[in-house]
């Protein structure tokens, strides 16, 4: 499995939120605590995508582990934003590992992660790729089930659904069809964050002026709350609610 997180709220530093908590996304890169039998470390990429208060995400990926890459101490500390999405990511057995597998995914003002697995991928699924336009499959950035878990959710985005609504309909169809399937997901566009617990774990801790939701806290602070499983967490700076989906 892999590890994300999300924040959005009072300015702060890539550092300070990913890299300098005891236990931080990066040092969650190579010593998780919760993979629920989902892998040992997250050493098959990494990414980060924040906001610049441009209309879009800026984003950087890398196909290596996130321990590896010697620029980025330099570049989070060098970078202050008000909102951001970063993953650290174990690739299922079987899919391919290259930058573009790697989360988080983007289009327009959104960011996407998602944490888990699609059981009985590409099958399973088959009938929902189905529905979606041939040229979006033939573009698909790579042939993963998160990828295509971005796809799904683009297009009800894109139709005008309301995110926590359409992250939920993706997250209960794709369990219907895949039982037995990991989808945490997360999703932002700089200043709400939707998020799922779905066979696995996820947490959210409110700030001063702030919120992260995360696969796991990166700190002992007794504030930060777990989702419980078969829910969706929607929160702002100001708000935290969390609601029932399904049974997973």
């Amino acid at each position: 499995m892999c590890r994300h997180l999300a924040y959005v709220g009072e300015p702060v530093r890539l550092a300070d939120l990913l890299l300098t908590p005891p236990h931080s996304l990066l040092r969650q890169s190579w010593a998780p605590r919760d993979m629920r039998r989902g892998g040992t470390v997250n050493a098959d990429g990494y990414g980060i995508g924040w906001y610049t208060g441009e209309a879009e995400p800026v984003r950087l990926r890398r196909p290596s582990p996130m321990w590896t890459d010697a620029g980025l101490p330099g570049l989070a500390e060098s970078i202050t934003t008000g909102a951001v999405l970063a993953a650290v990511r174990s690739a299922t057995i079987g899919m391919p590992v290259m930058e573009t597998a790697c989360a988080p995914f983007t289009a327009g003002p959104w960011l996407f992660s998602h944490n888990g697995l699609v059981r009985g991928w590409p099958s399973s699924v088959a009938g929902l790729a189905a529905r979606l336009p041939v040229a979006e499959l033939l573009l698909m950035e790579a042939p993963t089930d998160s990828v295509l878990l971005w796809l799904l959710l683009r297009a009800r985005l894109t139709a005008g659904e309301k995110p926590a609504d359409a992250v939920a309909s993706v997250v209960t169809e794709v369990a219907a069809a895949a039982p037995g399937s990991r989808l945490n997901l997360l999703l932002t566009n700089g200043s709400t964050i939707v998020g799922t617990a779905w066979t696995h774990a996820l947490w959210v801790r409110a700030l001063p002026g702030a919120v992260v939701v995360a696969s796991e806290p990166y700190d002992e602070d007794p504030s930060w709350q777990e989702v419980p499983d078969g829910h969706l967490v929607t929160a702002t700076p100001s708000s935290v609610d969390i609601t029932g989906v399904g049974e997973p």
